[in-house]
């Protein structure tokens, strides 16, 4: 009988599992079991926000899911500063000796860190800048940007306007420590979108490229093609979970 892989899926700031419901559907009608995780402070649990939630906070949310959903060689989806938490998450059940719990990566135009780096690791300096005086202003928070920002308009940019909330700031600086070596041994997928391409993943465009193991795809899409181009982004992701 075949098996299609369980799929996890993780948002970026100022999103929740909501971001995803455009691929749900075609995801399961294709076989999988799917899972939209939440992380904590953000989506239906902003109201879980708080100054001291950091990157363990949000690993919890995604390792959580997976061992009380008892997945096995799931594929584990990360959006933007996803990437980051999908990649922590990775490293805490690999380290757990779990190898048979991660069938492989996949980051949608997400951040992808070297052992050491952050969030705001590759963010230029007035970026950087920018978001410490934005937190400070509002409790530790980052109030959400303009969907424009992301190529969204119309009806599009109208929903996240009004879904998306202030997302914790705690781990915007915080290191994220794994082997880099031990991760390499799963199959990994960035997805690129690049139209418009958003400046704060250059570094990781760059990075997926110059090593070695990656399997690169692109979209002419912005930087949520779980809205703009949903059905697009779902043959990329069963392509690569080997959903057809």
């Amino acid at each position: 009988m075949d098996h299609r892989p369980p799929i996890v899926l993780v948002h970026g700031a100022w999103g929740g599992a909501w971001i995803w419901r455009r691929v749900l559907g075609p995801l399961r009608a294709a076989g999988h079991e799917v899972h939209a995780v939440t992380l904590t402070g953000d989506g239906e649990r902003a109201h879980l926000r708080r100054p001291d939630i950091g990157l363990a906070t949000h690993v919890a949310d995604v390792v959580g899911l997976i061992e009380a959903e008892e997945l096995q060689g799931c594929v584990l989806v990360g959006h933007s500063y996803g990437g980051i938490v999908i990649t922590a998450a990775a490293e805490a059940i690999l380290t757990q000796g779990q190898a048979g719990v991660l069938r492989g990566l996949v980051y949608v135009d997400a951040a992808v860190p070297e052992p050491g780096d952050s969030w705001s690791s590759g963010h230029a300096p007035q970026t950087l800048a920018q978001r410490e005086a934005l937190a400070a202003a509002h409790d530790n928070a980052l109030p959400p940007a303009d969907p424009a920002l992301f190529g969204l308009a119309g009806a599009d940019r109208d929903w996240l306007l009004r879904r998306q909330v202030p997302h914790p700031f705690g781990m915007y600086c915080e290191p994220v420590q794994f082997s880099a070596e031990r991760l390499a041994m799963l199959p990994r997928l960035f997805v690129d979108c690049t139209s418009p391409a958003l400046a704060t993943i250059d570094a990781s465009r760059r990075r997926v490229r110059a090593q070695p193991g990656w399997r690169v795809v692109e979209i002419a899409t912005g930087h949520c093609p779980m809205v703009s181009r949903p059905d697009e982004l779902v043959r990329r992701l069963l392509d690569f979970a080997g959903g057809r």
